[in-house]
């Protein structure tokens, strides 16, 4: 790592409000990673008659526990219960609810309230929040990671190649660019979700298409400045190709502007995909998502407790990726590292 880098390093961790935030946001995500050994209708391990089983992540049929069906066994079945724990006993996961389950004989009508059993109380279907915020925040990060990676590819690819050619292929890009920006992206959005089946991997392409644009300019502006560079001139007197001088002298110094507004680009995925869902036109039906649950908390109004959930995930995801991206940017400030 070059001195300027490790400078940059510093001043980001000097920025504790920065440093707290990525953190947090990490240890969240990286939880979440593992939703289905923390909210799960399935035991971690079950021990019965001296065999050791783990159902969170092999499915077992019912005979196995000395039951009579060879289907899947119910573990929620008071039944299955009582046979396995005749013979052995049971590992639960702090939250026995995955994302679907469906749970009966609630205290209350569902939406009911938080309880000791439920710590953020069920939606309308009677199915945990914690889980479904859990796996719904999940969802959000790596649709925001995927979709972020893919945009930092296809934008500083197109940026790059207009400013180092320039002329006609850096005016033709950017007409292209005018007209491409100035589509209502939601709406056709909207519009492509309904002749395809909305999935991760449709969503996840259809707004790749129009999230890339916002990189273009600033690494655009960097190439056309650096390929005026003496050392960049002087490589390509020496007949160093193209890609090479493209890549190892003038893409560091673009990368600078890229990586600042990778938060802000992570933060503005998770905002579309939760509109999307909102909407109706993200996420399958049934999808843990936080778009769901906002639309959950705006259908429930006599549910308060479903928007103050929806509403605190998504400011506290948003305001540390802020955070983040603001550390970033001032480490990257030269009147700041210089200090």
């Amino acid at each position: 790592m070059s001195p300027l880098n490790r400078r940059r390093v510093r001043a980001f961790w000097k920025n504790r409000r920065a440093c707290w935030s990525l953190w947090i946001l990490g240890v969240l995500f990286f939880l979440s990673l593992f939703a289905e050994f923390i909210a799960n209708d399935r035991p971690l391990l079950v021990v019965y008659d001296s065999g050791i089983y783990f159902p969170v992540l092999k499915s077992y049929p019912e005979t196995t526990f000395g039951g009579d069906f060879d289907t899947e066994a119910d573990y929620a079945d008071d039944y299955v219960i009582a046979l396995i724990e005749e013979n052995g006993w049971i590992l639960w996961p702090p939250v026995p609810y995955n994302y679907d389950t469906h749970i009966a004989n609630l205290p209350a009508p569902a939406p009911s309230p938080p309880s000791a059993a439920n710590w953020l109380g069920t939606d309308d279907q009677a199915r945990d929040v914690f889980a479904r915020v859990i796996y719904g925040f999940r969802i959000s990060m790596l649709f925001a990671i995927a979709l972020t990676l893919g945009s930092c590819l296809l934008g500083i690819t197109v940026g790059a190649l207009q400013g180092y050619f320039g002329g006609k292929a850096d005016l033709l890009g950017q007409r292209l660019l005018e007209i491409w920006g100035g589509l209502p992206v939601l709406f056709l959005l909207i519009i492509m979700a309904n002749f395809v089946a909305p999935s991760f991997g449709w969503l996840l392409l259809i707004m790749l298409l129009f999230s890339w644009t916002s990189l273009v300019d600033v690494v655009r502006a960097e190439f056309l400045r650096g390929r005026n560079l003496e050392y960049v001139r002087a490589a390509k007197a020496m007949g160093v190709p193209d890609h090479t001088v493209m890549l190892r002298h003038i893409l560091p110094n673009a990368m600078v502007a890229t990586v600042t507004l990778v938060p802000f680009l992570l933060s503005g995925a998770i905002t579309t995909l939760t509109s999307l869902d909102f909407l109706g036109f993200g996420m399958p039906p049934g999808s843990p998502s936080l778009g769901e649950l906002v639309a959950q908390g705006k259908g429930n109004l006599h549910a308060p407790w479903l928007a103050i959930t929806a509403f605190a995930v998504l400011a506290s995801t948003l305001t540390l990726l802020v955070f983040i991206g603001e550390g970033v940017r001032d480490a990257f400030d030269p009147r700041l590292v210089s200090k």
